[in-house]
């Protein structure tokens, strides 16, 4: 069992184990007694210094009114043995780090090759929506939640890195999810959360359309965009996090995708959910280089599955002008690492006159170059950003069809707002933090 708090107060009431995290990172660790009576950090001894009103051991004995609320939640010892409590406060830690210690008690088994698995346990006290909405932040990015019980709401939520994609197993109380536009004004990458529900049906409204998918389907959401996502009874879910710019590389842009449910009793999107469980269900056995292909495969599978449906199309314009840029766009995507790739070359390779390819493109407030560059540069970070790939940035560069790396890096920051070198860092310090954070726990 997981709780999360600033208050030491509470932790010393219900928790029989304590950690203390700063800056995201873990500076004690030990049973509730031991650290609040003989705590080892000097952190931890200023979080317990600076703790207004009561001493410790007064409000353990007689909480203060504004700790009534203690009366209502169980003891430690009140707690079965196999359960195990953790209190975790980080009050100085940066707005960007993480906050949430993940549950590392009786449920967790071998986490090798794993992302970390959350438990939120019905409880009867307040942190078992609290917990979860936690969780979810940390997991996706930041939601609103609702419950039907807030205090009696459980749920398990494993998380597995695959590279690009992140997939997660949860299986939780009936719940509603909320994404507002402040919940992601200041994010800088924007994604998809792809669900895959295997109990009871899904349901999720963005922008102009409302759509539910049961067992057997998958629904691509937006995460760039206000939404709301439900489901009202008890359910098993797959979730895959995928970075909007990989779709976008690989089957254009990701806005006509929102709120799309999508058949997969058959065909290639059959297969797609196949290969998401069967690789979860190996994750344990195989190598980091191999979760990354595995990743790259699931998505290359995904895009296959999307666009095998005619709804993909833009439909903005004409069925047969869509069809003329949706074959021109893949052809383009196809041939990306050919430095020789160019609108005549396009156009001649689809049977149409450049005059009428460079008005398909202009359709889509898009030109040809521009859509080629920026294709090349979406698939250039993917490979910088990968913690296996060892070819220097000029080889990746090169690798796909740019023959000048000073004139490479330039549209790389102006895509991007960074230099391809910095890309990769942030690639090596997030991977080594994950690494970290493993062993810990």
């Amino acid at each position: 069992m997981l709780f999360i708090a600033h208050d030491l107060r509470v932790a010393s009431v219900i928790a029989s184990r304590v950690v203390v995290m700063q800056g995201g990172k873990i500076v004690e660790n030990g049973s509730v007694e031991r650290v609040l009576a003989h705590p080892q950090s000097d952190y931890t001894r200023a979080l317990l210094a600076s703790v207004p009103g009561l001493s410790w051991e007064r409000s353990r004995r007689e909480p203060s009114r504004d700790t009534a609320l203690h009366a209502n939640l169980p003891k430690a010892s009140q707690l079965p043995n196999d359960h195990i409590s953790l209190f975790v406060f980080d009050q100085y830690a940066p707005a960007n780090s993480c906050n949430l210690q993940k549950n590392t008690g009786l449920t967790r088994a071998n986490q090798k090759g794993r992302g970390m698995k959350y438990v939120v346990d019905t409880i009867g006290g307040p942190a078992g929506g609290d917990a979860w909405q936690a969780a979810v932040t940390e997991a996706y990015f930041p939601l609103d939640t609702e419950y039907r019980n807030r205090r009696e709401f459980s749920g398990t939520l494993e998380t597995f890195s695959l590279g690009l994609v992140s997939v997660s197993k949860m299986r939780c109380d009936a719940v509603s999810y909320r994404r507002h536009r402040r919940h992601f004004l200041n994010e800088r990458d924007a994604s998809l959360l792809i669900t895959i529900p295997e109990i009871s049906e899904v349901n999720f409204s963005q922008g102009s359309r409302t759509v539910n998918c049961g067992p057997g389907g998958f629904l691509v959401e937006r995460g760039d965009a206000p939404y709301e996502f439900w489901h009202g009874k008890p359910n098993a879910l797959w979730v895959l996090k995928v970075p909007s710019s990989s779709v976008r590389a690989r089957i254009g842009s990701a806005e006509r995708l929102s709120a799309l449910s999508f058949d997969a009793t058959k065909g290639i999107a059959a297969l797609f959910l196949d290969t998401v469980r069967t690789t979860i269900g190996h994750v344990d056995d195989i190598s980091e280089a191999a979760r990354e292909m595995m990743g790259r495969h699931i998505l290359e599978m995904l895009c296959l599955s999307i666009v095998s449906d005619d709804r993909v199309l833009d439909s903005s314009i004409s069925s047969i002008r869509a069809g003329h840029l949706h074959r021109a766009e893949q052809y383009i995507r196809d041939n990306l690492k050919n430095s020789g790739l160019g609108p005549q070359a396009v156009a001649d390779a689809c049977g149409i006159s450049l005059r009428y390819l460079q008005v398909l493109f202009q359709d889509s407030n898009q030109s040809i170059n521009g859509f080629i560059r920026d294709a090349r540069l979406e698939l250039c970070a993917e490979e910088l950003m990968s913690v296996t790939n060892i070819s220097s940035v000029a080889e990746i560069a090169y690798r796909w069809g740019f023959a000048d790396q000073s004139q490479f890096c330039k549209h790389y920051r102006t895509r991007f707002g960074c230099a391809p070198t910095d890309t990769r860092r942030e690639a090596a310090s997030r991977a080594g933090r994950a690494s970290t954070s493993r062993e810990r726990h």
